[in-house]
């Protein structure tokens, strides 16, 4: 897991144009932010009425006490910053290296988008983030929402302006509380349903009311049920066509085994299928997982054709199947007891650990098929099994602990590596380096042990 510690900072300023955002938000909370102890890089996007602050930590800041550094950041810019923004600066802390695991795409024929997306949101996204592992799911697609269009023309010749037309919805649909009644036995809440859920509702709200003349919005305008940004589109594109949709992102907690949670989502999106639309279709788009599944496959055949190889070639320089027998065996034992150690230390098996693995094959039966050579030729100068091994292991036994230091003390730098390379290649080069010296302790123990065995006298 490699988690740089990155918080960003996201700012909302609605009708300001870039070049404002720019200058007069982004701009100050930048100098201020130059001044953190820890920062490795800082990026800005300012767009229309929003700008976002990515600031990126070096590796070993703790992402805490860079959070309570941004907050401090904030309250010192805030004197240079416009006074009329609506809300404060806000900040949290991201993972660069968190992208999605899932996509599902959502689609119906017969359902609007505001309905796919409360099914999309509300009714499968919220069940999804429940699952063990689960950190978060993203709804890429906009609520229901009513959109009032003013005619200008319409609306001059009743002589209003459109703040009169702002001000009569804000004020005839709202949802407060309006008190409670108390009796002498009985309390009654006082619950008026004050808001209009739908636009046909806002078409008869009355602007102006002079001397019994009514101006409604239908008057001057026309509302629409729409979303609330309409201003993009997703269509899901297959070869017998494309529809609207929603798409639904999901990520995972650091740590949690993506596979696991893969399977967990399918699971329980199998059980839900019964309680959605007949009509409402959900498919992959991307599955993490696939390529994990692949990934690891591909090495696991890699690591045995290598293993089959070196038994060929062992086969081929020994003459003998019985004598082939004792460093195949030697090549398991190593790596089963290199899994037992990365078990303890609590590594996890994954494409660089078995990547390790199948570049150390080689190395891994080199110490046992020289002890066992050695002992081989003892053998044919006449000495009895149990002879041969004691006195070719104990011959060759500086020569294979040389060997051994060697290969580790080539992997050792790597140990020191900094930054996201030396955390993501540590594990590599220790697993490495754990596979050569239990090689090394089964070459001086085990193989001689087998060799006393199974060598047959050459007398």
């Amino acid at each position: 897991n490699v988690d740089m510690p990155t918080i960003e900072v996201s700012v909302s300023y609605p009708g300001a144009s870039p070049a404002t955002m720019a200058n007069a938000v982004t701009t100050p909370l930048e100098q201020q932010s130059m001044t953190i102890e820890g920062i490795q890089s800082v990026f800005s996007t300012s767009n229309t009425g929003s700008t976002t602050i990515v600031l990126q930590f070096v590796l070993g800041r703790d992402i805490d006490a860079a959070s309570t550094d941004v907050q401090a950041a904030i309250s010192r810019a805030q004197p240079n910053l416009p006074s009329n923004l609506p809300n404060q600066p806000t900040y949290t802390k991201v993972n660069p290296a968190a992208t999605p695991i899932l996509y599902y795409v959502i689609s119906s024929p017969n359902m609007t988008l505001s309905d796919l997306y409360d099914y999309g949101n509300t009714f499968i996204g919220e069940r999804l983030s429940m699952i063990e592992g689960v950190a978060q799911v993203t709804t890429y697609g906009s609520p229901y929402a009513v959109r009032v269009q003013i005619d200008p023309e319409k609306l001059a010749a009743k002589n209003l302006g459109l703040d009169m037309v702002t001000a009569s919805i804000q004020k005839t649909n709202v949802d407060l509380p309006l008190g409670t009644l108390y009796g002498e036995r009985d309390d009654f809440i006082i619950d008026v349903d004050g808001q209009i859920m739908r636009a046909p509702g806002y078409g008869e709200l009355i602007i102006k009311n002079e001397n019994g003349d009514l101006v409604k919005v239908k008057d001057v305008g026309r509302a629409l049920d729409s979303v609330q940004n309409d201003k993009f589109f997703q269509h899901y594109v297959t070869h017998e066509g494309s529809e609207q949709c929603i798409v639904l992102a999901i990520q995972r907690l650091p740590g949690m085994n993506t596979i696991q949670i893969v399977n967990g989502i399918k699971a329980a999106l199998k059980k839900l299928q019964p309680q959605l639309p007949s009509s409402l279709k959900i498919e992959v788009i991307y599955d993490q997982s696939e390529a994990i599944i692949e990934g690891v496959t591909d090495v696991k055949l890699t690591l045995i054709v290598a293993f089959c190889l070196v038994v060929v070639v062992i086969f081929l320089s020994l003459g003998k199947a019985l004598n082939t027998i004792i460093p195949t065996i030697s090549l398991p034992m190593t790596i089963f007891g290199t899994f037992a150690i990365m078990y303890l230390f609590g590594f996890s098996i994954d494409i660089l650990s078995l990547l390790a693995l199948t570049l150390s094959i080689g190395f891994l039966v080199d110490d046992a098929i020289v002890v066992l050579e050695n002992n081989v030729r003892h053998a044919q100068m006449g000495e009895t099994p149990m002879d041969a091994a004691l006195n070719g292991s104990r011959e060759i036994s500086i020569t294979v602990l040389s060997m051994t230091l060697c290969l580790t003390a080539a992997f050792i730098p790597l140990l020191f590596m900094s930054g996201v390379v030396g955390k993501l290649f540590r594990e590599f080069a220790f697993t490495i380096i754990l596979a050569v010296l239990i090689s090394g302790f089964i070459s001086l123990t085990l193989v001689p042990m087998l060799a006393s065995r199974f060598v047959k006298p050459y007398s």
